[in-house]
């Protein structure tokens, strides 16, 4: 016997201590390099998590302008279904002016706001009544989640949602084990028991139908390894599957696979992880999802191409049904959910809930402040939650009233460009941005680089100089619309000219920025001086220098659309110098607030001039330059505003605002070609569109600090009102005209007319 071991002891030595050299010299340093590069990737998990930039939620308050049509484009936004009932959380269900929301969870800036079913009433363009769908309890201002606009992926192209083993649903994680690995607990990284059970379903099946891998070693291939199919990866496999079984818990392996497990794809952008997979699959968050949704899932795992539910829901159903048998076939549900999950559909959403970043030109300017704060590389793979002020129904609007008005130019709009800013009125806060004609192209932006001379807009500022000086200059104020001859510094004469080509004579300041009259608001800009007009437009930190000469009086300086709407903005919020804003605030990847956005307006201090100048605006938008407004149907807005018009016709503009809104359209060419369009048949076009359909709220501007008198406008003098032709107008308390002009003359008149007979016979 002893003889037998020694001879083959003495064949076998050889190859045994080669082995063992081999061990010693090549597999364990092989195996400490593995090992080290385990631990590094293991200890610190992490992936790129893109940046997620959200729109303004939307706040349903009793009062607030909204309609069924505008409330609608905000579910969708928001990837809302309608569904009978509305029970499950991202879904509502309308019947006329009514609403049923079953309002998703979601993270906002000051915590976390809970699934909740919401009934909303809406009557006469506002929110009528706010109350819980379910109590029928009255509630106070709720939001809804804001829509996502756009991810900011970074190089990977990886969508995906860190998840932990504690918020995910129990079921998900032990269906899990039970379809994919249900030895997990007790493995090692490898089961050869599951191996050869494998093996031996795929050869009575005739093709694969089961895999041997562990949950372990689909972890390794995703994490470690490439996808080529050899020897060596398969032994690399194994390896690095025994090393971090010996390193890690069962709970940190688990929780590393549920995120980093592909589940689909829409176009470069790769679905990592369950709960990535649960908002692209359902549009919903994975701890929201009931069995059938689960199993749905899982079943994935073993193909999100072959088993894709948009594309071939049949093998999708026939997956999600043999995941949920094995569910109920280990215990983990019962015979009655069984047969309840099987007989549901799919319900996976129509679309991929990767919304495509739809606006460009608003994102620009997303960028534009969020870089002041944080770099690149941070934005693109930090996995912030990046919450805007854009409000989606505001935007899509605001593209089809583009559209709309851009067709009703016929071909005079081939050639031509245009550009729309959408503000809140008193917040600043940017609702809507387009920077061309088609508003999801890329690149150009000229909402906010096309600096365009601005004509007309300016005029409202050099009345604002003027009306601050109450002891001097009110809206009845007489100035003469007279030639002006101005020498320039290259040796030539200014001569501008009214639009219509006539001289008004003596006319009142609110008449002059009603009917936009140049040579009276130049007149009135001497006056004050040029300079104090370039300070006040400096004043609003446009960040470029503004012409100094007599020419800047009509709008002889190039700025961009939002710069027009920063400027207007101060009329719009009530004489106060309220800054633009794209973001509220950045929540880091745990939901925690990284900063706040907030406005801080100015003091204040010409609140009582700039309400003048707002009455003047509305004189324009009701009878002046802006008439259209009013002709249009919209007279109930009050609106202020006022038209613009560069030499030549090149540029056509036109800056307004409600109680709600101020929105700055322009209406031009790249080539700096005239467009044949004013102010009045361009840009304005473009805002009467937008607002026939956009709730807004009419301007009603306070009377504070402002008294009311009727003048006689020839004179300017107080007089009675029922004078013939005496109008009321707004003066900064004390300083309304003291000299009364009576009208005893048209009296007189009336009664040598026959009045007075007529009123003793009725006597």
């Amino acid at each position: 016997m002893f003889s037998l071991i020694a001879w083959i002891w003495r064949w076998l030595r050889a190859p045994f201590l080669l082995a063992v050299g081999v061990a010693i010299g090549f597999l364990a340093p092989y195996l400490y390099v593995l090992d080290r590069q385990v631990r590094s990737r293991f200890d610190d998990l992490s992936w790129q998590i893109p940046s997620r930039v959200y729109a303004r939620p939307l706040t349903l308050g009793t009062g607030v302008p909204l309609d069924a049509q505008t409330l609608t484009m905000e579910l969708e936004a928001a990837r809302y279904r309608d569904e009978a009932g509305a029970r499950r959380p991202g879904t509502y269900e309308r019947g006329g002016n009514r609403f049923v929301i079953a309002r998703r969870a979601f993270v906002w800036l000051d915590g976390r706001e809970r699934e909740r079913r919401i009934a909303v009433t809406l009557a006469d363009g506002r929110v009528a009544r706010v109350a819980d769908a379910d109590s029928g309890e009255a509630l106070g201002p709720v939001r809804l989640e804001p829509a996502r606009i756009a991810t900011l992926y970074g190089s990977q192209q990886e969508e995906r949602r860190i998840l932990s083993l504690g918020e995910a649903p129990p079921l998900l994680v032990a269906g899990l084990q039970a379809v994919e690995d249900r030895d997990f607990k007790d493995h090692h990284g490898i089961d050869s028991v599951a191996i050869a059970r494998a093996a031996w379903a795929n050869l009575r099946a005739g093709r694969v139908v089961q895999g041997g891998s562990t949950l372990t070693q689909q972890l390794v291939r995703n994490l470690f390894l490439d996808r080529s199919q050899n020897l060596l990866r398969k032994l690399n496999e194994v390896l690095i599957a025994l090393l971090i079984e010996a390193r890690y818990d069962k709970r940190a392996i688990l929780e590393a696979y549920v995120n980093e497990v592909f589940l689909g794809q829409q176009g470069g952008q790769a679905v990592h992880g369950f709960a990535a997979a649960s908002e692209f699959w359902f549009g919903r968050d994975v701890r929201s999802l009931g069995p059938a949704d689960i199993a749905l899932l899982v079943g994935l795992v073993q193909g999100p191409s072959y088993h894709d539910p948009r594309r071939y829901p049949q093998r999708a159903m026939a997956r999600r049904n043999r995941v949920l048998a094995q569910f109920y076939e280990t215990g983990l549900i019962d015979e009655k959910t069984l047969t309840a999950a099987q007989s549901q559909p799919l319900n996976v959403s129509a679309a991929g809930a990767l919304p495509r970043n739809r606006y460009p030109a608003f994102l620009d300017l997303v960028r534009a402040q969020l870089q002041r704060d944080y770099p690149d590389a941070e934005l693109d793979s930090a996995g912030l939650a990046i919450h805007t002020t854009l409000a989606p129904s505001t935007q899509r609007l605001a593209e089809a009233a583009l559209g709309k008005a851009m067709a009703a130019l016929g071909t005079r709009a081939d050639p031509v460009e245009a550009a729309i800013v959408v503000t809140g009125a008193r917040d600043g806060d940017v609702q809507a941005l387009i920077g061309g004609r088609d508003p999801d192209a890329p690149g150009f932006n000229r909402a906010l680089t096309a600096s365009r001379p601005i004509g007309s807009l300016i005029k409202p500022f050099v009345f604002l100089v003027a009306l601050a000086q109450p002891q001097r200059y009110s809206l009845a104020s007489l100035i003469e619309d007279a030639p002006v001859d101005l020498p320039q510094r290259d040796g030539s004469r200014w001569r501008p000219k009214n639009d219509d080509g006539l001289l008004h004579g003596e006319v009142p300041l609110a008449d002059v920025l009603a009917n936009s009259w140049n040579l009276a608001t130049v007149q009135l800009g001497l006056r004050v001086g040029v300079d104090r007009v370039r300070g006040l437009v400096e004043s609003f930190g446009l960040g470029r220098p503004i012409n100094p000469n007599p020419s800047l009086l009509l709008g002889a300086v190039e700025l961009s659309p939002l710069d027009v709407a920063q400027l207007y903005q101060y009329f719009a919020a009530d004489g106060h110098a309220v800054p633009l804003r794209a973001l509220r605030g950045v929540l880091d990847a745990q939901g925690r607030p990284l900063a706040r956005y907030e406005t801080r307006s100015g003091t204040g201090d010409y609140v009582a001039p700039s309400r003048l100048v707002t009455h003047a605006l509305q004189q324009a938008a009701r009878e002046g330059t802006g008439r259209t407004i009013v002709q249009a149907g919209l007279g109930h807005l009050a609106a202020a505003g006022k038209t613009g018009t560069s030499d030549t016709q090149r540029d056509s503009w036109f800056a307004g605002y409600t109680g709600s809104h101020l929105a700055v359209a322009w209406v031009g060419r790249d080539d700096n070609k005239p467009t044949g369009l004013y102010g009045s048949t361009g840009a304005l076009r473009i805002w009467i569109e937008l607002f026939r359909q956009l709730p807004s709220t009419p301007l009603a501007p306070p009377r504070d600090g402002l008294e009311w008198l009727w003048i006689d406008p020839p004179s300017g003098h107080r007089t009675d009102a029922a004078c013939e032709g005496a109008r009321q107008v707004p003066f900064i308390a004390g300083y309304g005209p003291t000299e009364q002009r009576g009208c005893a003359l048209d009296r007189l008149r009336q009664w040598l007319g026959g009045d007075r007979a007529d009123s003793e016979e009725t006597d």
